[in-house]
C-alpha cells in the first residue's frame, strides 16, 4: 500500500545583507581594475610627434640668381693733368655741381724745355691724334641720333598697333625699351664728342706753349661735361706729371647696378632679363639686365675656393626720384629672375629628401602621415617645384627626423 504524498510549497529566498554587499564590492573593484588597466594601456601607446607642416601651393614660382652688387656711375670721367707743372689746391668738393667748361684745376707749367724736331713732331702729332678723335666721335653722334630716330619711329608705330590689338603688350615694352636705350646711347655719344673737343683744345694748347716765345701762364683744367664731382684725387697744391689724374667727375643720375655671378648661373640670365635691386635703404627698385660681359674672371670665395665669375649689367626701371639718394659704388643686393612660371604646384626645399635614387615627402592624413615619391623640377633658394606626387592644398612635412617614418601619430605645431 502507497503511502500518501505530501506536497511542499517554495518559499522565496531572500539574501541576506552580507551577501549583497558582497556583491557591491566586487562590482567596484572590478570597474577599478578595468580603469586601471585602461589608463595602462592609453599611457602604453606612443605620443604623436611634433611636426612643422607646410602646405603644397600652387601658384606663381620663380628662380633667381641671387648676389651682392654695387651701383656705378655709367659715364664717368678721370681728368687728368695735361702736363707737367705745379697744380694749385683744388678748391672743389665731393658732390659739387659743375657745368661744362667749369675750370677743375690750375696748373703753373714749368719752363718748356728745348724744342727739339723731335718734341715738335710729337706735338704736332698728338693734334692730329685729336682731330681724328673729334671725327670719329662726331660719326658716332650722327650713328646714335638715326639709331634714335629709327627707335622712335619703330616704337610709336608699336603703340598705334597695341592700341588696335595688333600686337603683343611684350612686344611695345621691348619697342619702347629700345627707344629708351637709343636716347642713352645717344647722349653717351654726346659725352664721347665733348669730351674728344677738350681733348684737341688740350693738345693744341700743348703745342702753343711749346713754341718760342710763348707766353708763361696758368693752364686751366676744365670740365668737358655737365655733372658732379666724384672724388678728388689731388687734393693739396703740388708738382704733377701729365697723365696724373686729378679729379673725377660723372652723372650720378646715370647710374647703373653692376654685379659678378658664377659662370654657371651666368648662361641661365636671359637677356634683358627682369631683376629688383634690394636692401639699398629704400624700397625694392625695378631693373633689367643689359650686359652679360663676355669674358670672366677668377675669384676666392670666403671659404677658399676659387669660382669663375662673370660681370653683369643691369640698368634701373624705375625714375630717379626713387633712387635719388642712391650714389656711385653704393652697395645693393640683386635678384635676377632667369625663370618664371604660373600655376606651379610647389613646396618648401626642407620639405623633399633623397630616398634611393628618387625624391620623397611625407603627407599629414589625419594623425598620420603617408611617404610619398616625388618628381622635382627647378628649384630656387626656398623652393623645389613638384612635377608628379603631391597636389595642391595638402600638407607636407617641412624638416622630418628620422623619428618620422611611414604610419607615424604626428601632432602639428
Amino acid at each position: 500500500m502507497t503511502a500518501p504524498s505530501k506536497t511542499v510549497s517554495a518559499k522565496p529566498t531572500t539574501p541576506k545583507p552580507a551577501s549583497r554587499a558582497k556583491v557591491v564590492r566586487k562590482i567596484v573593484w572590478g570597474a577599478a581594475a578595468l580603469a586601471v588597466v585602461g589608463a595602462v594601456v592609453v599611457a602604453s601607446r606612443p605620443k604623436p610627434l611634433a611636426v612643422e607642416t607646410a602646405a603644397v601651393r600652387a601658384g606663381v614660382m620663380r628662380v633667381t640668381v641671387d648676389e651682392v652688387g654695387k651701383t656705378r656711375v655709367r659715364d664717368r670721367y678721370v681728368i687728368s693733368a695735361p702736363l707737367a707743372g705745379n697744380v694749385a689746391r683744388i678748391e672743389l668738393e665731393p658732390g659739387d655741381t659743375i657745368k661744362p667748361g667749369a675750370v677743375l684745376a690750375r696748373i703753373a707749367p714749368m719752363d718748356a724745355p728745348m724744342l727739339d724736331a723731335r718734341t715738335r713732331a710729337q706735338s704736332e702729332a698728338r693734334v692730329l691724334q685729336a682731330g681724328a678723335a673729334q671725327n670719329q666721335a662726331r660719326a658716332a653722334v650722327t650713328r646714335a641720333e638715326l639709331a634714335r630716330e629709327d627707335a622712335k619711329r619703330d616704337a610709336e608705330q608699336s603703340r598705334k598697333l597695341a592700341k588696335g590689338g595688333s600686337i603683343s603688350a611684350e612686344a611695345l615694352d621691348n619697342a619702347v625699351l629700345a627707344e629708351r636705350m637709343r636716347d642713352a646711347e645717344l647722349a653717351s655719344a654726346k659725352f664721347a664728342a665733348q669730351m674728344a673737343d677738350y681733348e684737341a683744345r688740350q693738345a693744341a694748347a700743348m703745342l702753343a706753349r711749346l713754341a718760342p716765345g710763348a707766353a708763361k701762364e696758368h693752364v686751366e683744367v676744365k670740365s668737358p661735361i655737365e655733372g658732379r664731382v666724384l672724388r678728388v684725387l689731388v687734393e693739396s697744391a703740388g708738382v704733377v706729371q701729365p697723365g696724373t689724374p686729378l679729379v673725377e667727375i660723372g652723372d650720378p643720375s646715370a647710374l647703373e647696378v653692376v654685379t659678378d655671378v658664377l659662370t654657371a648661373d651666368a648662361v641661365t640670365i636671359p637677356q634683358r632679363a627682369p631683376a629688383t635691386v634690394e636692401r639699398w635703404g629704400g624700397p625694392p627698385l625695378k631693373s633689367n639686365v643689359r650686359l652679360v660681359e663676355p669674358a670672366a674672371f677668377s675669384r676666392v670665395s670666403a671659404l677658399g675656393v676659387e669660382e669663375q665669375r662673370v660681370h653683369v649689367v643691369l640698368d634701373l626701371d624705375e625714375p630717379h626720384e626713387l633712387w635719388s639718394r642712391l650714389g656711385d659704388a653704393f652697395r645693393v643686393e640683386v635678384k635676377i629672375v632667369t625663370w618664371e612660371g604660373a600655376d606651379v604646384v610647389h613646396v618648401p626645399s626642407s620639405a623633399v629628401f633623397r630616398r634611393g635614387e628618387r625624391w620623397a615627402a611625407f603627407v599629414v592624413e589625419g594623425d598620420r602621415v603617408s611617404l610619398r615619391e616625388v618628381d622635382t623640377g627647378r628649384r630656387n633658394g626656398s623652393e623645389v617645384e613638384i612635377v608628379r606626387g603631391l597636389a595642391a592644398g595638402q600638407r607636407v612635412v617641412v624638416h622630418p627626423s628620422d623619428r618620422v617614418t611611414e604610419g607615424a601619430r604626428v601632432s602639428t605645431l
